[in-house]
C-alpha cells in the first residue's frame, strides 16, 4: 500500500474500532476511582496505547515470519480476553459486594491490573497484523502509532467520562466496573466465535 489519504483513513478506523473496548475499559477506571491524579490518568491512557500498538505490530510480524503459528493461535484470542476481564471484573465486583462500599485502597487501578487490561482489551488487535500484512515496515509501523495516538486519546475522554460519573456513584462505583468489564469480555467472546 501506498502513503495515501487512503492510507491514514484507513489506519484512523482502525484506531478507532480498536479502541472502543480500551475506551470501555477506561471507563470504568475513572469510575473506580474518582480521584485519579492527572499523571495516573495519563499512564492508564498510556498503557492502553502502548498495547493497541503493540499488537498490530506483533500481528504484523507474525504474518510476515510466522503466519502458520499464529494461524493456529488465533481461535484462542476471545477465550483469553474473557477469562482475563472475567477475573479483573469479577475481583472488582467481590471487592464492592464483599465491603458495600469501596475505599479508596480497592478502587484504585494497580499496576498488574492495568497490565492485565492492556493485554485483555488490545489481544484481538494481533488480527489487525493480517489487515496490514501487506504493509511495508515503515507503514504497518505508521499505523500502529496512529492506532495508539487514537486511543490515548479516546481512553482518556473515557477515563474523564467514569471520574465524573464515579464521583457521583461513590461506593457503588466498584460494583458497576466489575458489571461492565465482565460485559466487555462476554461482547469479546461472542464476537471472536
Amino acid at each position: 500500500m501506498q502513503w495515501s489519504l487512503l492510507f491514514f483513513f484507513n489506519s484512523a478506523a482502525l484506531g478507532v474500532g480498536l479502541a472502543m473496548d480500551a475506551f470501555s475499559v477506561s471507563m470504568v477506571n475513572g469510575l473506580s476511582e474518582p480521584d485519579m491524579s492527572r499523571r495516573k490518568s495519563a499512564a492508564v491512557a498510556g498503557t492502553f496505547a502502548f498495547f493497541q500498538a503493540l499488537m498490530p505490530m506483533t500481528g504484523w510480524w507474525c504474518v510476515r515470519t510466522a503466519a502458520q503459528r499464529f494461524a493456529a493461535f488465533r481461535p484462542y484470542i476471545p477465550w483469553i480476553a474473557l477469562i482475563l476481564l472475567l477475573y479483573i471484573g469479577g475481583s472488582m465486583l467481590r471487592e464492592g459486594l464483599r465491603d458495600g462500599s469501596c475505599d479508596e485502597k480497592c478502587a484504585a487501578v494497580t499496576p498488574r491490573g492495568l497490565f492485565i487490561q492492556g493485554i485483555a482489551t488490545s489481544i484481538d488487535a494481533l488480527s489487525v497484523g493480517f489487515t496490514i500484512a501487506e504493509y511495508q515496515w515503515p507503514q504497518a509501523l505508521a499505523c500502529s502509532l496512529i492506532i495508539a495516538a487514537l486511543t490515548y486519546v479516546i481512553c482518556a475522554a473515557g477515563i474523564v467520562i467514569g471520574r465524573r460519573i464515579g464521583a457521583r456513584l461513590s461506593g457503588r462505583a466498584s460494583v458497576l466496573g466489575g458489571i461492565i468489564l465482565i460485559a466487555i469480555g462476554a461482547e469479546i467472546f461472542i464476537s471472536g466465535i
